[in-house]
Formats: structure tokens, sequence, C-alpha cells
């Protein structure tokens, strides 16, 4: 009798730390109230940098701007996590080839970790990809715009040639997630099964620049 109770009183522990822990991480993720400030223009302060063994030679700053040289694959994320918020950034290709901001990023930091990509890859923003077990609505329908862990842009890319400064904005509300380019709504994510987590900017072979990437409130 003893010896089961004890188990019994084990089990309630643990079941007990596991939902502190869960209420733990649900309290980590940040509802912004007004303007947050992602980059300061001077350095990469608030970013956990991912991309090899020397990861600051892929992403650094000059100049009051982000810079990612594409190699190795990797990301620069968020310290902390976030939910319903607009995330803004201005960015341009110096060397056209593809990136891409995870959303909703969760668990360990690998290549690539559990999220929602809104495409960055130059003349294809605004596509999605599943990674890691990241589920919606339109992805699990199918259709034609669906390739496997891609789902489609609903229109031809919005993009400015390269070496021109263009606006990506992510609205992430709730279970939904809204990626425009340069004001342009370019596809649509319902129903998705994360709803909160850290920010990625994805290295992944195209040189780019960012001079602005801040959050807001989400328009109701």
């Amino acid at each position: 009798m003893g010896r089961r109770t004890s188990g019994l009183l084990g089990l309630v522990c643990l079941l007990g730390i596991a939902a502190v822990a869960h209420g733990a991480e649900a309290e980590e993720a940040i509802e912004p109230k007004e303007r947050v400030e992602l980059f300061n223009g001077k350095d990469l302060s608030g970013w956990v940098l991912i991309a090899g063994k020397e990861p600051e030679k892929t992403f650094c700053v000059e100049n009051g701007v982000v810079k990612c040289t594409g190699q190795p694959a990797g990301y620069m994320r968020t310290e902390k996590a976030y939910k319903n918020y607009k995330f803004v950034m201005e960015w341009r290709f110096t060397k056209p080839g593809n990136s891409g901001v995870l959303v909703h990023m969760s668990g360990k930091d690998v290549v690539w970790p559990r999220s929602l990509e809104c495409q960055g890859a130059f003349r294809a923003q605004g596509d999605f990809w599943v990674i890691g077990g990241f589920e919606f609505k339109e992805h699990k329908a199918g259709g034609d715009r669906v390739r496997g862990r891609n789902v489609r842009k609903l229109h031809e890319h919005n993009e400015k040639e390269a070496g021109e400064w263009n606006t990506y904005e992510i609205v992430c509300n709730g279970d939904t997630v809204l990626p425009s380019v340069n004001g342009k709504l370019m596809n649509e994510a319902h129903e998705c099964s994360d709803t909160s987590g850290k920010i990625c900017i994805q290295s992944e072979g195209g040189q780019w620049e960012a001079r602005k990437i801040y959050l807001e409130p989400p328009k109701k």
C-alpha cells in the first residue's frame, strides 16, 4: 500500500510539473500591445544566430542594416516567443536566391525547426511551407496549389527588382497567418496547429539586407 501510494504521489507530482512547465511555456509568448522594434539598427541584440560554427559570419550588422551571406543554411531567431502580431520587415536581395520567415517556431534549434515558413525566395515570396509537423487547413485540404509540404501563393509575385527594397508583412492573429508583399495579400493559412512561437529569418542561399524589422498589434 505504501509503495502504491508513493507511486501515485510521484505520478501526481510529475503531472503537476508538466502542467507548470506547459503553463510557463505558454506565458513566454508575448502579445504586443504597441510597436516592438526587433532590430535596433546597431547590432543583433535580442536575436539568436543559428548557422554553422560561426553564425556571426553569416549574419551581421553594417551601416545600419542586417546583412546575410546566405551560407551556410540556418537562421536568426528572436529570443522571445510571440503571438497575435503583425511582423514587418523591409528587405532586399543583393544576390537573389532563397530565404524565408519562419513563424510560430518551437522546439530545438535545428535546420529546420517546427514552424510555418512564409517563403522568402526571390519571386516566390508568399508561398507557405509546413515544417516539422506544423499543419493548417488549406494544406490539409489539398488542391491545385498544394505540392507536398508547399502551398503556393494565390497570386503572381509582387516583388520589386533585385536590389530594391520590399516590405514583407505577416499577420499572425489567433490561428490565422496572412503574408503580404508590398501591400498585396499573397496567401492565407487558417486553423493553424500552432498559434505562437519564435520568429526566424532564414539564411538559405540568397544574400539579403534588412533595414527595418518590427512587430505591432494586428488590426482588429
